[in-house]
């Protein structure tokens, strides 16, 4: 028999969620489809079922994940005022719990290197980070919206790159002045505390 629609479904969600914890944890090159597969409580078998190759899921991980992340940042626009929304994500992206070993956070500071080898990848990421970025513009006071899609550039530019100065530093005093400098950078009349709120990425 042919698993229903919606047992498939919640099933290639278990892989995904498995396969992008581990990446994340210890690199895409660092897990094989049989760990994955393990940590989906499934056997190796039954991964070919759901996914054509280990590469059309990295794709899908990156994919899937990013545009969670650009959902929230959507809503957050949506739910609150510009420089509360910008602030929210901005000091959320970059809390100090984002660069502790047992947190890999979003997937473009984590994943990122590795993403920009792999063709297929970037391909399914791009639209992703479109969105975030068109979240982000809609989050900027600039009337005009050339300005304001440069800015959104530059601000998750700040953000990803942040995050990836800090947690290469063996430093933590460093990689904290790193994380402040980068609040104050994009949010230069807020107060750039971070703030121990929600998950949005």
């Amino acid at each position: 028999m042919r698993e229903p629609s919606s047992q498939r479904l919640e099933t290639r969600r278990r892989i995904v969620d498995a396969a992008d914890a581990l990446f994340r944890e210890r690199g895409i090159d660092g897990v094989g489809v049989d760990a994955i597969m393990r940590a989906a409580g499934m056997t190796h078998g039954g991964f070919y079922f759901y996914f054509p190759s280990k590469e059309a899921l990295v794709a899908a991980v990156s994919a899937e994940q990013l545009a969670r992340s650009a959902a929230r940042w959507s809503d957050t626009a949506d739910r609150h005022p510009q420089a509360e929304a910008l602030d929210r994500v901005v000091t959320n992206y970059l809390h100090d719990r984002n660069i502790e070993p047992s947190n890999y956070g979003c997937v473009l500071p984590a994943l990122g290197p590795e993403l920009a080898r792999r063709p297929e990848s970037r391909t399914a990421v791009t639209e992703a980070i479109r969105q975030m970025l068109a979240a982000l513009t809609r989050m900027l006071p600039f009337r005009s919206r050339a300005r304001a899609e440069k800015a959104a550039m530059a601000t998750l530019s700040t953000l990803v790159g942040a995050v990836v100065l800090a947690r290469l530093s063996s430093d933590p005093v460093l990689s904290g002045a790193i994380l402040q400098a980068a609040r104050e950078q994009v949010l230069p009349r807020r107060n750039t505390r971070p703030s121990a709120g929600a998950d949005l990425c």
